[in-house]
């Protein structure tokens, strides 16, 4: 297995899109937007999510690659919640459509969602609820970071009807959390998570993050054991990925500090064990759940997605984003707002829908979109017959290492392939074979 890390370990997207952002080429205008919007939401039985967007942040995690602002003074939050509200009222006077649809699930992420008042964050959800209508069992789920976390807040979002919740853990270790930036004692994540559980959230997800900075086998089982002592209801157990080109922070350490491409894996490893001796099972890269967890449920069903927000056990139509940085997605379209919370906020202002850039997908793309998404969900592919000789080609070496294996058309990845799905999932990803990049993209997929 260390040979095949090593010959393996190269810089692969993580494919929470197809194609991924890098190769967005055909921009759709505003009209293409607001048009395939209407399209899509148009018929009665059409599903719709909302992701909000809050960039807020009172301190910087070293290891984050999200889109923050850092900043103490909250005075910020009254004029983003204003466009936020604004920017939804732009979309429900264009796109007749939206104004009263069914609302199937409304996800708020950041930065951290719980910077903001308990005011400020009812009267954004509020705002949502009344423009759009709620279906009989919606699925409402909030980031939050417990260092930050009230209970009041909890209340208010019980109240509003929210019964799923992510804590941003990433590692109990105190070594590791000084070096990321990010002080957080057990005694905080295990109280907001009892705090939860006592007001009926019955969805608690934790963020763990391996290949950190002076992880080792001896910190990864200390944090998984904490972890289950609190046995969340399901767990996102993601690779750290080192991407200092784009996220200078990633700079305040250096790649020395951070565990070989072998031994990595060994911390997964260590740490899927660990979950699954204790009733957990894998699901799709990277996370896992518990037999009572919708997750596993939709696992075992062939139902689990994955969108930009990870892993659901539901599709829907239509996932419009709301706030700077937010991504939407239609069958046939994606597209970002801007990115500068300043620059978004100015376009709402000006009255324009604040969308920065976007693709179009054509029929390749929709097609290859599926297969990644299939791959990425089940651990395999039906894979259409006037592909299968170049994939069998590209992954010719990967099915002599037995990592991936073929019965008829259909594409199988081997407990042994696990860790090199995103390597797997390139032989589909007829951008990135077309146009190789030249300078540093993506992460190493190790």
């Amino acid at each position: 297995m260390k040979h095949l890390l090593e010959k393996y370990d190269i810089p692969a997207p993580r494919y929470t899109s197809y194609p991924t952002v890098p190769y967005w080429t055909d921009s759709p205008t505003l009209e293409e937007c607001i048009q395939s919007l209407e399209t899509y939401l148009s018929p009665k039985d059409s599903k719709l999510a909302i992701y909000l967007h809050i960039p807020f942040c009172e301190t910087l995690c070293t290891f984050c690659g999200c889109n923050t602002s850092i900043t103490k003074n909250h005075t910020v939050e009254e004029p983003y919640v204003t466009a936020l509200k604004n920017e939804l009222q732009l979309y429900t006077e264009k796109v007749s459509s939206l104004s009263g649809k069914n609302l199937s699930e409304l996800h708020l992420g950041g930065g951290s969602p719980t910077y903001l008042s308990d005011y400020n964050l009812q009267s954004t959800i509020e705002f949502i609820l009344n423009k759009l209508n709620p279906t009989e069992d919606p699925q409402y789920s909030i980031e939050v970071d417990p260092r930050r976390t009230r209970v009041s807040q909890l209340k208010l979002l019980q109240k509003l009807g929210f019964r799923r919740i992510s804590l941003g853990v990433q590692d109990f270790d105190p070594e590791v959390q000084r070096l990321v930036n990010r002080i957080q004692p057990f005694e905080l994540t295990e109280n907001i998570t009892l705090e939860a559980r006592a007001l009926g959230f019955d969805s608690i997800n934790f963020d763990l993050i391996y290949g950190l900075p002076k992880q080792t086998l001896d910190s990864m089982k200390y944090s998984i054991e904490k972890t289950l002592a609190l046995r969340p209801d399901r767990i996102a157990f993601y690779s750290y990925a080192h991407v200092p080109w784009i996220k200078a922070s990633h700079r305040l350490f250096t790649e020395k500090d951070l565990p070989e491409p072998s031994v990595k894996r060994e911390l997964y490893e260590t740490g899927r064990s660990l979950l699954e001796s204790a009733g957990y099972r894998e699901i799709g890269m990277d996370h896992f759940a518990l037999p009572h967890d919708k997750l596993w449920k939709a696992f075992d069903t062939n139902k689990l997605h994955r969108n930009f927000m990870g892993y659901s056990e539901s599709k829907t139509d239509v996932m419009l984003g709301l706030g700077s940085s937010s991504i939407s997605e239609t069958p046939d379209l994606f597209f970002q707002n801007q990115k500068l919370e300043m620059k978004y906020r100015k376009s709402i202002l000006d009255g324009i829908i604040p969308i920065l850039r976007g693709h179009k997908l054509n029929s390749s793309d929709q097609i290859r979109k599926h297969l990644i998404l299939d791959l990425m969900t089940s651990w395999k592919v039906n894979v259409p017959s006037e592909m299968k000789a170049h994939v069998i080609d590209f992954l010719q070496e990967m099915e002599s290492d037995k990592l991936v294996h073929w019965q008829d058309n259909i594409l199988s990845v081997t407990e042994k392939g696990k860790p090199f799905l995103r390597i797997i999932a390139m032989a589909f990803d007829e951008k990135l074979q077309l146009d190789k990049p030249t300078k540093p993209v993506f992460s190493k997929a190790i």
